[in-house]
C-alpha cells in the first residue's frame, strides 16, 4: 500500500512540473522593458547638429553658419518688384524681369563722372565704310540724350576698354548685331563685346544710316536692356523702327533709377 501512494505522489509531482513548464511556454516572456532614460532638460541637452551646407545637387543653399538677405534688403527687393510692376506697360522692364534667367537687374554703376571706356576701331572686312565709325558715335549720342546716367568714352585704345566693338561681314543667324555682357553677382556690368555686320542676314549690304539703327540697338543691350515685345520699341528682337520709342526711353530711365542685382 505504501509503495502505491508513493508511487501516486511521485507521479502528480512529475505531472505538477510538466503543468508548470507548460504554462511558462504558453504566457511567453512577460518581462517588463527597461524604464527609458529621463528626458534631457535645457541644461543638458546636446547642441544641434549644424545644417549642410550643400544640397545634393552641388548648390549652395543657407545654413546655420550662412547669412542670406537682410529683412531690409528683402523690403527694398519688394519694393523694387512693385515699382516694376507698376510700370507696366509704360515700360517694358517687367517684361525683361520675367524673361531674364536669373531674375536680376543688371547695369552700369556710377559711371557719369568716369566714364565706360570704349575701344571703337575700323576694319577691312568687305563693306566696311570709315561713315559706320560715325554711325556708331550717333548712336551713343542719341542714348545720351535720354538722360540715362551712364556716360561712354569712345577714344579709349584696346588694352584699357571695358567695351570692344568689333566687325563681321554677316552672321550665320537671322540678326545684324550682338552684344555679350559680363557682370559681376551684384548685377553691376563689367565687360562687354558689341558685334556689328556689315551685310544683312540675306547678304545686302548696310548702309551708314542701317548701321547706326543697328548699334542703337546694341548699345541698349549694352546699357542692360533686353528685348521689348512690341515692334513699336526699337528693342524689338527684329528691329523694325528706326529710333528709340518713348517706352525704350522710359525702361532704360526706369532700370538706372532701380538698384541692379538680385530681385528674388
Amino acid at each position: 500500500m505504501e509503495q502505491q501512494q508513493r508511487t501516486r505522489l511521485v507521479g502528480a509531482l512529475i505531472g505538477l512540473m510538466v503543468l508548470a513548464v507548460g504554462w511558462d511556454l504558453l504566457r511567453g516572456d512577460r518581462t517588463p522593458p527597461p524604464a527609458p532614460p529621463p528626458a534631457a532638460s535645457a541644461d543638458t541637452a546636446p547642441p544641434p547638429t549644424a545644417a549642410p551646407t550643400r544640397s545634393q545637387s552641388g548648390t549652395e543653399i543657407a545654413s546655420a553658419e550662412t547669412s542670406g538677405p537682410s529683412y531690409f534688403d528683402l523690403l527694398a527687393r519688394a519694393e523694387i518688384r512693385r515699382r516694376i510692376r507698376a510700370s507696366y506697360p509704360l515700360t517694358y522692364l517687367s517684361v525683361i524681369v520675367a524673361e531674364s534667367s536669373d531674375s536680376m537687374l543688371h547695369r552700369w554703376d556710377d559711371r557719369v563722372g568716369r566714364p565706360v571706356r570704349v575701344h571703337l576701331t575700323g576694319d577691312t572686312i568687305a563693306n566696311f565704310r570709315p561713315a559706320f565709325l560715325e554711325a556708331v558715335r550717333d548712336a551713343f549720342a542719341r542714348w545720351a540724350q535720354t538722360g540715362v546716367p551712364v556716360r561712354f568714352d569712345l577714344t579709349t585704345d584696346s588694352l584699357d576698354a571695358e567695351v570692344r566693338f568689333a566687325w563681321r561681314t554677316r552672321f550665320d543667324i537671322d540678326r545684324t548685331g550682338e552684344t555679350d555682357l559680363e557682370w559681376d553677382r551684384d548685377g553691376h556690368l563689367r565687360t562687354a563685346q558689341v558685334t556689328i555686320a556689315t551685310f544683312d542676314p540675306r547678304g545686302h549690304p548696310l548702309a551708314p544710316d542701317d548701321v547706326r539703327v543697328v548699334a542703337l540697338h546694341e548699345i541698349g543691350h549694352l546699357i542692360g536692356l533686353d528685348h521689348s515685345p512690341d515692334s513699336t520699341d526699337l528693342m524689338f528682337a527684329k528691329a523694325v523702327v528706326r529710333d528709340l520709342s518713348p517706352r525704350d526711353i522710359r525702361t532704360a530711365q526706369l532700370l538706372y533709377d532701380l538698384a541692379p542685382g538680385s530681385l528674388r
